[in-house]
């Protein structure tokens, strides 16, 4: 009789235990998915900025024609992308195309002193640091989760109940990772 008090005592705490790991790992999955979530919320908003952007680029740089029609075509690339890995890609490549549309407006000085297009620089400076955070936000979460996965005794639990480690949100050019060359000219 007592063996089997002491036998269904110790299966009771293994069940608390199991259950316990298994709902801190689906309490961390989830704010991964919601620090994704976050990620793509700021695209968008960033997306819908763009036609707005364009636009004013438009009146005033006409014949830039090709590098504001990129810019269009693909603004949506990354929020209709699907998985991390994939959106990181389309991010990046957009934040590159956005760089070319800046580097347009800075041709034109009546341009740049339009207060319309100050405007939405400045939002668009803002939604960029949204993104940053949002882009911090997830890449936390994934560690936090992926650490919970790895860890022993969660790993015991993780693997058979179906958690798998999640992708971190990194940026694909290389040009990130290497140190920037600096020259100095020589004096005149």
């Amino acid at each position: 009789m007592l063996t089997a008090l002491i036998v269904i005592g110790v299966v009771a705490v293994v069940l608390v235990w199991g259950v316990a790991i298994y709902n801190g790992l689906v309490r961390v999955r989830a704010l991964a998915e919601e620090g994704f979530s976050g990620i793509n919320v700021q695209l968008r908003r960033r997306a819908d900025l763009i036609p707005n952007l364009v636009s004013t680029v438009q009146g005033y740089a006409t014949h830039e024609r090709e590098t504001l029609t990129q810019v269009i075509e693909h603004r949506t690339d990354a929020t209709a992308a699907k998985g991390v890995a994939a959106t990181a890609q389309a991010d990046a490549a957009f934040t590159g195309m956005l760089g070319r549309l800046m580097a347009v407006a800075e041709a034109y000085p009546e341009l740049k002193a339009d207060a319309n297009f100050r405007q939405l620089q400045e939002e668009l400076s803002e939604i960029e640091e949204h993104l940053q955070s949002a882009r911090r936000y997830y890449n936390a979460t994934v560690r936090d989760l992926n650490t919970k996965i790895q860890s022993f005794p969660n790993v015991l639990i993780a693997g058979p109940m179906g958690f798998e480690q999640e992708e971190y949100y990194q940026d694909a050019d290389p040009a990130i990772h290497a140190a920037p060359v600096v020259t100095f000219g020589a004096k005149a």
